[in-house]
């Protein structure tokens, strides 16, 4: 598969593209934390609304909870604060004056969330409970930090939770929340893998972690997302029972899953090409942009026409931007492909009199001439055009990058000449998989969600293979 040079210079090609398109400033004086801009922003909120009204939908409900958990409730669960222990930031002081009880700043919400669900939850009357939140978090990142993928100040993280009878709901809950991402990643056109991670990979304090993973353009897998079944473990520590529809008392069953602004870089990074950003028309804050051309031979209202074009596809619900900044037409086509506006029309004097509009795709580039009088159904058609268009370029790069092998010598000859994911045969020991991860030099991501059944042997220990395990290089 030939790559373009955004996939082999990718980091450079990134941290270009967060420039060039107002993203991100990262110049900010504290390291792993960065300033969202006002286009930036626009496309934050158009991906995250797109998952509250999925979650709406699917009987969530808002909430918004505090940022400081108190040490005491922090650390009642064992297991859950040792894996986030050298993560947490904490709030020793207030003003001069030492705290009696330190506060940490939420690496994650569960601690903070369950106590309140005891006091909410009395009888089966009351669940399921099912929540989430948008907010920011904090993890004290030591590797190397890098914008929207490796942060210590996480601005935009969802999480649900959710608290129910039985396991067999919870279960039924971890399936609805694969769907609801699948939905999710489909509507913007990134492609992905799920997986049920190792044992030694799992949400500290649940009972198994399913994660969506999808490709940079240096073929590393980035997470977008995770989705873990908490059983009883978190329930039993902070006191969660309810009385049953018998008269007797139980512990709930919980389930949480988040995705954080990882999605944004995922969109970014899938979709673009050497030229730059290049959005999907559903998250763009531009989806449209015109462009009028003047001549000063020529006395036709171009710029007017233009405006009338920009407000009636405003007025069906379409982004639309007119462009009558004093600067060349040539810098400003510049300018919003790099943007990634899925759409630029160009009207210039002729285009008056034969009463047309030229539009220009960001993602092919292709011109057509558009009808005035067409112009809102045309331009709807290839929006959508360019959506489908931009999902399936996207899903044909993935598939073409996941492998096979069935030996640790193949393994490391293909990510090392190819990159991208390796699948391979797996006994299912724990001892294994690790013996696995460090002779390959590469991390397993996990047994494929509903993947195939299994043929070959485990390359390890030789014994008949359970199941499939995707492995790769991961940020």
């Amino acid at each position: 598969m030939k790559r373009e040079r955004w996939q082999k210079e990718f980091s450079e090609w990134f941290n270009q593209m967060l420039r060039d398109a107002d993203i991100m400033d990262t110049r900010y004086p504290v390291k792993g934390l960065y300033v969202w801009l006002p286009y930036g922003l626009k496309l934050r909120n158009s991906v995250f609304e797109i998952i509250k009204h999925l979650l709406n939908d699917s009987g969530h409900q808002e909430v918004l909870f505090p940022l400081l958990i108190p040490e005491d409730i922090f650390k009642k669960e064992a297991e859950h604060i040792r894996g986030f222990e050298g993560e947490v930031y904490w709030v020793t002081h207030g003003g001069r004056d030492k705290l009696d009880v330190k506060l940490a700043l939420r690496p994650t919400s569960e601690t903070s969330i369950y106590p309140m669900f005891a006091r909410w939850i009395r009888s089966h009357a009351d669940l399921p409970i099912k929540v989430y939140q948008i907010v920011n978090i904090f993890r004290y990142e030591t590797k190397m930090t890098k914008p929207m993928m490796r942060l210590r100040e996480v601005t935009t993280f969802k999480e649900a939770h959710t608290a129910h009878k039985n396991w067999d709901e919870a279960e039924a809950q971890v399936k609805k929340a694969v769907e609801i991402y699948k939905r999710f990643f489909d509507e913007l056109g990134v492609p992905y893998v799920v997986t049920k991670r190792p044992p030694w990979d799992t949400f500290a304090g649940a009972k198994y972690s399913l994660a969506f993973d999808t490709l940079a353009p240096d073929l590393k897998t980035l997470q977008v997302g995770t989705i873990h079944n908490l059983g009883q473990n978190f329930a039993k520590v902070y006191d969660l029972k309810f009385e049953t529809a018998e008269g007797k008392h139980d512990f709930v069953y919980q389930t949480c899953y988040g995705v954080s602004e990882r999605v944004i870089a995922a969109v970014m990074m899938v979709h673009g090409d050497d030229h730059g950003l290049c959005m999907p028309p559903a998250v763009a804050p531009i989806q449209v942009v015109a462009v009028p051309i003047p001549f000063k031979e020529e006395e036709t209202p171009v710029q007017q026409i233009a405006e009338s074009v920009v407000n009636e596809l405003n007025s069906i619900g379409v982004r639309a931007h007119l462009d009558v900044r004093d600067i060349r037409p040539g810098k400003k086509f510049y300018d919003w492909e790099r943007h990634g506006v899925p759409l630029r029309l160009e009207i210039g004097p002729e285009d008056v009199k034969k009463a047309q509009v030229v539009a220009v795709r960001r993602d092919t580039g292709e011109k057509q001439i558009i009808q005035r009088q067409a112009i809102r159904t045309k331009v709807k058609q290839l929006l959508d055009e360019i959506s489908g268009d931009l999902r399936d370029r996207a899903w044909k790069r993935f598939k073409e990058i996941i492998h096979e092998a069935s030996d640790v010598k193949s393994i490391k000859q293909i990510i090392g000449k190819k990159g991208g994911m390796v699948r391979v045969p797996w006994c299912e020991q724990e001892a294994c998989g690790q013996m696995l991860e460090e002779q390959a030099g590469v991390e397993i991501l996990g047994q494929e969600f509903d993947g195939k059944h299994a043929s070959g042997i485990c390359p390890i220990c030789s014994k008949r293979a359970k199941s499939y395990v995707l492995m790769a290089k991961t940020y």
